[in-house]
């Protein structure tokens, strides 16, 4: 059989990933003042456990009113950094690697948890004032953002590059910029979110500003040989969105600006999509990218077998599988899979004695 492109190592810089299964940012909503704590611990220690190569945090907001909930993670305070560097030592001894997604979540601030409704919350009862790019609302009965000034999209860029020093003192081996499904970066980015008429609207190039000043920002505060990976979302699936041909030239103006690798998943910026759910469905994104800007890529989205992942990295289409909902189910997708491909896994001591 082929060698397994799936559990062999992929080296991006300087950080070598043992295999290529990758622990997708998933949101928790479990989080009080941004802090992490024990349920962080068992979640993202279980799936280094379980094999995964890369264990990525939730969306970890930069600014208070950057989270999508009132529970969710933060590194906008070096208060956060203590309780991320312990689940990152935990990580490492499972000879894992970790990341941390940095965000803001813009207009889809100041929301419920999903098991609530996810509705918008009341400035009154523990919700706030949502900002973003112009003060268009995500849902029409949603109070209107308030439109950034020139000052506080300063003031956001300063705040991702602050989220990044944090995440290298954490122990972080590596950092993902959230820039998809419809938060701030991505309202910024899409022609349906941002209608300013100063150099951050307008124009692709203007639109794109801002994610590029945050991509370099970042790049120049974390150490040379530590990788910067990028979330974008590929097509909106919105008429008049941005599309895949858009995501190739953003693509090459985050390589430029700093950027390792492209994790491309797709949709949510806006409530009028009309997304085509099915298996592989983003991939033939990460492909094209990889292909046309001549950078790597994540692969993300209904990927739940090694053998449906195998497929996908010996052709070529990406160079990372990102895994969601499949590792909710299965935290031990990567030890468990394995035998699909006929491969040699390590699992830990502690539990080879399950081991079929």
């Amino acid at each position: 059989m082929t060698q397994s492109l799936l559990y062999s190592p992929l080296t991006i810089k300087g950080l070598t990933i043992p295999n290529r299964i990758v622990v997708s940012p998933m949101c928790q909503y479990s989080s009080k003042d941004g802090m992490a704590n024990d349920w962080h611990l068992v979640h993202l220690g279980s799936r280094a456990v379980g094999g995964a190569g890369l264990i990525m945090t939730e969306a970890a907001a930069i600014l208070p009113e950057g989270r999508i909930s009132p529970d969710d993670l933060g590194i906008w305070d070096d208060k956060h950094i203590e309780p991320l560097k312990r689940i990152n030592t935990f990580i490492r001894d499972q000879g894992a690697k970790s990341a941390i997604q940095l965000a803001h979540a813009g207009r889809k601030a100041s929301t419920a948890p999903i098991w609530e409704g996810g509705h918008q919350l009341d400035i009154h009862n523990r919700g706030w004032l949502t900002v973003a790019p112009s003060p268009i609302p995500f849902n029409e009965d949603d109070t209107p953002p308030k439109e950034l000034t020139k000052e506080e999209i300063q003031q956001v860029v300063d705040s991702f590059a602050a989220g990044a020093k944090r995440s290298v003192e954490a122990g972080f081996d590596t950092i993902e910029i959230h820039a998809a499904h419809g938060y701030l970066l991505n309202q910024f980015i899409s022609p349906l979110t941002n209608k300013r008429t100063d150099e951050y609207g307008g124009n692709f190039e203007n639109r794109a500003r801002l994610v590029v000043e945050v991509t370099k920002a970042i790049a120049n505060v974390i150490p040379d040989e530590m990788p910067l990976l990028v979330r974008i979302s590929a097509h909106e699936w919105a008429e008049g969105g941005h599309t895949i041909e858009d995501s190739v030239k953003l693509a090459k103006l985050l390589k430029e600006s700093g950027a390792d690798l492209i994790d491309c998943s797709s949709g949510a910026v806006v409530k009028e999509q009309k997304i085509v759910v099915e298996k592989n469905y983003q991939v033939p994104f990460a492909a094209q990218i990889k292909r046309e800007a001549a950078i790597s890529t994540g692969a993300v989205g209904l990927i739940t077998d090694a053998v449906q992942a195998e497929e996908i990295l010996q052709a070529g289409k990406a160079d990372l599988i990102f895994i969601g909902r499949e590792m909710l189910r299965n935290p031990y997708f990567a030890i468990l899979e394995v035998d699909k491909l006929e491969c040699e896994s390590e699992w830990p001591k502690q539990y080879r004695r399950g081991r079929p």
